[in-house]
């Protein structure tokens, strides 16, 4: 898929928002992509995994054992990621503010893991997904996500592979412009 392609798929659901947001890293935006909307379509959702799975090189893509995805935005295109490669897909939770798999979920010694986000802004979330994998005794060998927010700038540790780049700006609390600032803030990531 093409970047225009990808786009058309979240103006078509709506999931390409306009306004005021607080994002998960904190960080102030005039736009969002709201890629629960863009994922509510299953056909739709099958078709964005497909689409990142065209991106794997092939030596990772040979390697790989199971899927995770960090809840709660990661859950759909993870579980359709596993789909789109015939793999086992499970989630992390953050139950105490730290990731975890729970309800039964658990890693081979060594499983080589593909981790799937929807959008990744700083990373942070990533890097802490990452780690719970090695804590779960798995190794992370490359991230997909549907969107890239840092402009190629993140830094996961890991080989990165997005389907899109956009480059919507992002303030800081102290930085956030006066138009901007006179919008009412809408929290609207999983992490409050």
């Amino acid at each position: 898929m093409t970047q225009d392609e990808v786009l058309k798929e979240f103006r078509a659901s709506g999931a390409l928002l306009e306004g005021h947001f607080k994002l998960s890293s904190g960080r102030h935006s005039g736009h969002y992509l709201q890629c629960a909307r863009v994922l509510m379509n299953p056909h739709r959702a099958a078709r964005l995994a497909e689409a990142l799975g065209q991106l794997i090189p092939g030596e990772i893509l040979d390697s790989l054992d199971v899927v995770v995805s960090p809840a709660m935005g990661g859950i759909i295109i993870g579980h359709e990621m596993g789909r789109a490669l015939n793999l086992d897909a499970m989630f992390l939770e953050r139950p105490d503010g730290e990731f975890h798999l729970r309800r039964g979920f658990a890693l081979q010694p060594g499983a080589k893991v593909l981790m799937v986000e929807d959008v990744v802004t700083t990373g942070l979330s990533s890097r802490e997904a990452i780690a719970a994998v090695a804590r779960e005794g798995g190794e992370v060998l490359a991230e997909v996500a549907l969107v890239d927010r840092s402009s190629g700038s993140v830094d996961l540790g890991v080989p990165f592979f997005p389907l899109i780049d956009i480059d919507f700006p992002t303030y800081a609390e102290d930085e956030v412009p006066a138009e901007l600032a006179a919008i009412p803030i809408t929290k609207p990531g999983s992490r409050k």
